[in-house]
């Protein structure tokens, strides 16, 4: 080494230098479009039935044929809108997305060594089978909770419950209220029977492997039809 030589300084090349500012300004604009889309779906779908949701274009890809009978929220029994507000979701009219209560009573289970319930309340599920997938994982989960607090937002409860009417699965590839109810009792979503909406409504949980006719089913049924006598006021919202 020579002395007095200049101490020599590694550079970055200007294109180098340039890309974490890059990096920054694409991943703002790619946040920025998504927020855009959804926002802009959100609210189209205050009006306008969506034709499919992202849980059946999976089944669709798993081999299932789709059956799929949107109808609205006026054609289908209250006793089924009751039961399925009695089944997933008590506190469905009062809640503004997120049920806290539910939330903390289902860790106070985990503490106490119990195996925890779901607490998903019917608008996190909407979102979950229209935009989303199925699974646990943290990142669906996120992106849950801004996009749950959107649809409260911009839909009244009665859109909420219509839409989730109109999407949910009641089967390998049953799809909405109207599509069970042909399906499985041969009549209309308007036409079910008070036993018959709380059997659809009991098979919520597990759709993929429980059936109407089913022994645990039923008496799980049996359950929702007393507690939609208790619920009183907190079924206003869907009448």
């Amino acid at each position: 080494m020579v002395r007095g030589a200049a101490t020599r300084h590694f550079r970055l090349p200007p294109s180098l230098r340039l890309w974490p500012g890059r990096l920054l300004r694409g991943t703002a604009t790619a946040a920025l479009a998504v927020v855009v889309f959804w926002t802009g779906t959100i609210l189209a779908l205050r009006w306008q039935d969506p034709p499919t949701s992202a849980l059946m274009l999976l089944r669709r890809l798993e081999g299932h044929a789709i059956d799929h009978r949107p109808v609205p929220l006026s054609e289908v029994a209250p006793v089924l809108r009751f039961a399925v507000v009695a089944a997933e979701d008590n506190r469905f009219c009062s809640h503004a997305g997120f049920d806290w209560q539910a939330l903390k009573e289902q860790i106070a289970r985990w503490r106490e060594g119990r195996r925890p319930r779901g607490a998903s309340t019917l608008s996190q599920q909407t979102v979950k089978n229209l935009f989303l997938w199925p699974g646990r994982d943290p990142l669906r989960k996120l992106l849950e909770i801004p996009l749950t607090a959107m649809i409260e937002l911009a839909w009244p409860k009665r859109r909420i419950l219509e839409i989730y009417l109109q999407i949910v699965e009641f089967g390998p590839g049953i799809f909405g209220a109207e599509a069970a109810a042909r399906r499985y009792y041969g009549r209309s979503a308007r036409q079910l029977s008070p036993r018959q909406a709380a059997s659809l409504a009991a098979i919520l949980p597990s759709p993929l492997t429980r059936r109407p006719s089913d022994r645990a089913v039923q008496n799980r049924a049996t359950l929702i039809e007393r507690r939609i006598g208790q619920l009183g006021p907190l079924l206003d919202c869907v009448r």
